[in-house]
């Protein structure tokens, strides 16, 4: 009898070590760096298995070079592009940020690819980091052209966005009230980065949405993600009594 407990413990900890590395290994590829992605992806090209998880307007806008958008709000459609991949080679996924590619990761991981890597920071921050991409809009504003928009004798607030990002859309109307009650002391820009490509790698834009305060040339404070209504009042609050 304790022979075959002792069998059946050993056996146990041997699963408990498999699936310990197998999650050791996920988790390396999940944390990724931008740079890693970057090598890798050169190390691939130039037939590197590249998927767009975003819709085939956000495509069409902009994607990184070789790429191929897949839909993965069609179940069955995003299976068949799935099955035209080989899985012994690695699989390069993104989205603006990393919600939709996370998804689409996990999904390639679940049916045994053996290395998926999700672009950090999205095609947002690639585009932030000044990487080429396929594009059918203009460069947009230069920074020369930025910088004549900034100036104002009041605090300017600036929101680099898409309207295809979820938060961004979540951000937008809370950047309209603050813009509306603060009129007296604020002027707001808002900045679409993928009609905005070379301006986005000057400001260096690692995700959307991000909000910067200036006062004058000077950047005052920054922040990446969805925003409360309290925090931009307050750092426009401290800015505004640092001046008196």
């Amino acid at each position: 009898m304790k022979k075959v407990t002792s069998i059946i413990a050993v056996s146990i900890s041997l699963l408990l070590h498999t699936a310990l590395q197998a999650q050791t290994v996920e988790s390396k590829q999940e944390l990724i760096s931008f740079e890693t992605f970057e090598t890798k992806l050169k190390q691939a090209s130039p037939n590197a298995q590249v998927l767009d998880a975003r819709t085939a307007e956000e495509y069409k806008l902009n994607h990184l070079i070789g790429a191929v958008n897949v839909s993965v709000a069609n179940e069955a459609e995003l299976q068949q592009q799935i099955d035209k991949l080989d899985k012994s080679k690695p699989v390069f996924v993104y989205s603006i940020n990393n919600g939709r590619s996370a998804s689409l990761a996990k999904k390639l991981r679940a049916q045994k690819f053996s290395e998926v890597y999700d672009l950090p920071g999205g095609i947002s921050r690639w585009i932030g980091e000044g990487r080429p991409v396929a594009s059918t809009t203009a460069k947009g504003l230069t920074l020369e052209e930025y910088n004549q928009l900034l100036k104002s004798d009041k605090l300017v607030l600036v929101d680099v966005h898409s309207k295809y990002c979820g938060s961004c859309r979540k951000l937008s109307p809370i950047v309209d009230s603050v813009a509306t009650e603060k009129s007296s002391e604020l002027k707001v820009i808002k900045i679409e980065l993928f009609e905005n490509k070379q301006l986005g790698d000057a400001l260096n834009i690692q995700s959307i949405p991000t909000l910067i305060l200036y006062n004058g040339d000077k950047i005052v404070w920054q922040k990446s993600g969805l925003t409360s209504k309290a925090s931009i009042e307050e750092a426009i609050r401290l800015e505004v009594a640092s001046l008196k």
